[in-house]
């Protein structure tokens, strides 16, 4: 059996995308079964054979007492028996499912598949993509019959960025195959490296559908957070001080407003929109939470030019600083940052903005969203917005603002991580 040759290093495994999700996984295999990790980016390939991980999350450490061969070279994929597919699923400028680099890695896989591999993938897809999408290519490609010549599985990535605790073996892992058997011999090939467990999904659908879900749930419930913040802005009481307050209820769910972007929650609901207007269904509920999460970067850039006009501030002369550019706490990350949507509205404004992020790459910044990040904080500013709560500004108190502050200045703090440390500052939070 598959998992028994695995486990025995009598066959190999292959991981195709070394990205935040493929490599911690490519890592954790190889220190129990003979590994490829495949990357078509040649670059990446160097960094990773020199132990640096591309994305920052991994220490050269991770790489220690790995049996892994690092390649760009498709031939070098041949000597595998079991494929694992994590690469990207993005969303298009319609806000479309972006299924370009999972066929891709399909059409890859396929070239090189034989007869009784196994095909698992990762990434996130609407309910049905797998098998509707994804084994086709397989197939055409191949040459070969699906479930006849060849076995296919999901099993969804739960990998959460710059998270120390909910590492890869700490998370249950959502397992499922295209038979009872495949779906058997899946599991325990990711048992191998789960220490939390494996739960067996019922179908390939059901495990695709459970995690949609899972940053869907999500990403409406802090679009509730965020309405609940545009009203109680109205009422004029602090939006944070409802929550701790409501939190005292052992049934409340603690969400909180804020920025929603990234590769996860800001686009996975998408998916499942699109697979449900393709049936016939017209999503009310989550089509409208995307909506209003994706308007809170304007909204947050309307509310502070509203604050520094009521300051007596002229806005075309205004000059302001927004802390944080990556899509959330602690990472290099900057895909989908809503941060971007802030600067742009602050910037049709006239307003000057200066967005300055020790996380970030400069030149991933420009080459992304077209501006660029200030090396250093120096001089005084209209407003300073902190719009993500690195733990580098954390300990930042009054007195520090108060010195980057001009006279009527204005602190706005999205994730109000600050509104127990101000006293005499102009203070705007959602």
């Amino acid at each position: 059996m598959i998992a028994e040759k695995i486990a025995n290093k009598e066959e190999k495994l292959a991981v195709i995308g070394l990205g935040y999700v493929g490599l911690p996984i490519a890592l954790a295999f190889a220190k129990k079964a003979k590994v490829i990790g495949f990357d078509i980016n040649q670059e990446r390939v160097n960094m990773m054979k020199e132990k640096v991980d591309p994305s920052k999350e991994l220490a050269p450490e991770e790489f220690e007492n790995c049996d892994i061969e690092f390649t760009a070279n498709i031939n070098d994929l041949k000597d595998s028996k079991f494929y694992i597919v994590a690469v990207p699923t993005p969303i298009d400028e319609h806000n479309l499912p972006d299924l370009k680099p999972l066929l891709g890695a399909s059409k890859t896989v396929g070239k090189v598949l034989s007869k009784g591999d196994y095909v698992v993938f990762e990434s996130t897809v609407y309910p049905g993509c797998t098998e509707e999408d994804c084994v086709p290519v397989l197939e055409k490609e191949s040459g070969l019959k699906f479930n006849q010549d060849f076995k296919v599985g999901y099993s969804p990535e739960r990998i959460n960025p710059g998270d120390k605790h909910h590492t890869l073996s700490k998370i249950v892992k959502v397992a499922s195959g295209s038979c009872t058997d495949s779906a058997e011999q899946i599991a325990k090939i990711y048992e191998m490296v789960i220490d939390a467990g494996v739960h067996r999904a019922s179908s390939i659908k059901v495990a695709e559908a459970a995690k949609i879900i899972e940053n869907t749930q999500r990403d409406v419930n802090i679009a509730l957070m965020n309405e609940l913040s545009m009203i109680f802005s109205k009422i004029g009481i602090n939006t944070y001080e409802v929550l701790e307050a409501a939190g005292t209820k052992w049934n409340f769910l603690k969400f909180f407003p804020g920025l929603v972007g990234g590769h996860c929650i800001g686009v996975d609901p998408y998916y499942l929109t699109y697979k449900a207007r393709e049936l016939g269904y017209h999503s009310k509920i989550i089509n409208s939470g995307r909506a209003l999460n994706d308007s809170m970067g304007p909204y947050l850039a309307r509310q502070t030019v509203k604050k520094l006009i009521a300051n007596g501030k002229t806005i075309v002369q205004s000059r302001v600083l927004v802390m944080g550019a990556t899509f959330k706490e602690d990472v290099s990350d900057i895909r989908n940052s809503k941060v971007a949507s802030v600067v742009d509205e602050l910037k049709s404004f006239g307003v000057d903005v200066e967005v300055h992020d020790p996380h970030a790459s400069n030149e991933e910044i420009n080459h992304e969203y077209g501006f660029e990040l200030i090396p250093e904080i120096s001089g005084k500013y209209d407003a300073v917005i902190v719009a993500v709560n690195h733990s580098d500004y954390l300990s930042l108190n009054e007195d520090y603002f108060n010195n980057l502050l001009k006279e009527n200045g204005v602190l706005v703090d999205v994730k109000g991580i600050y509104r127990d440390k101000n006293e005499s500052i102009n203070y705007l939070s959602l």
